[in-house]
């Protein structure tokens, strides 16, 4: 017997462990080749469809602004990571929470349920956008006056909301504003507050 053909202890010869190598090795180059070849169409493919984008002017508290966005960003991003207008919170990022709450064109909108490209050339405000100088909102006295916060978290997306529900007129009772701005929630529990600081600036405004 040759040196090659020596059985070792495990009952293999050292001839057969080298030929057993050499087809797991040929096996793997095998295998990563087919590998290899299978991912780079997958690459190639994300390198050339790139994300659609758009132009796009958002007027936002009286100004313009141009922007460069892709077609899936929400206006609550490009709110805060475009224009850094934070005062909009990200809360829930599913329209359940109303802490992104804007209005456009008057109406009360969460800016996580809207495309930035949705709301071209449209009318924008933010909390940003309330005060003029140093004079507050009336819902913003309101709001400080009857201590309706906590956190804070929610609050700006509160005030929106409640700026709609005082120039829509929906204020006539307690129990009414309580459905109309049921659409925002406070996980501090202020409701209550948030409804007197809603009827004081009802009542400011004459309605």
């Amino acid at each position: 017997m040759s040196e090659n053909e020596q059985v070792s202890a495990g009952g293999h010869s050292r001839r057969s462990v080298l030929k057993a190598g050499g087809v797991t090795t040929a096996v793997l180059v095998t295998m990563d080749g087919v590998a290899a070849a299978a991912v780079r169409p997958a690459a190639a493919d994300s390198a050339a469809t790139p994300a659609s984008t758009a132009e796009v002017t958002l007027r936002i508290n009286g100004r313009e602004h141009a922007l460069t966005v892709e077609a899936r960003v929400t206006l609550l991003d490009a709110l805060r990571e475009r224009l850094g207008l934070t005062g909009t919170k990200k809360g829930c990022d599913r329209g359940e929470c109303g802490a992104c709450t804007v209005l456009i064109e008057g109406e009360r909108v969460k800016s996580c349920m809207t495309l930035a490209v949705m709301e071209d050339g449209r009318e924008i405000t933010t909390v940003e956008g309330l005060a003029r100088g140093d004079d507050l909102h009336p819902v913003q006295a309101a709001f400080i006056r009857r201590d309706a916060f906590q956190c804070g978290f929610c609050t700006s997306g509160q005030i929106m909301s409640a700026v709609a529900c005082v120039d829509e007129g929906h204020t006539r009772s307690d129990e009414e504003i309580r459905e109309w701005m049921s659409g925002n929630l406070c996980r501090c529990g202020c409701y209550p507050n948030i409804v007197d600081a809603v009827r004081d600036a009802a009542k400011g405004a004459g309605r």
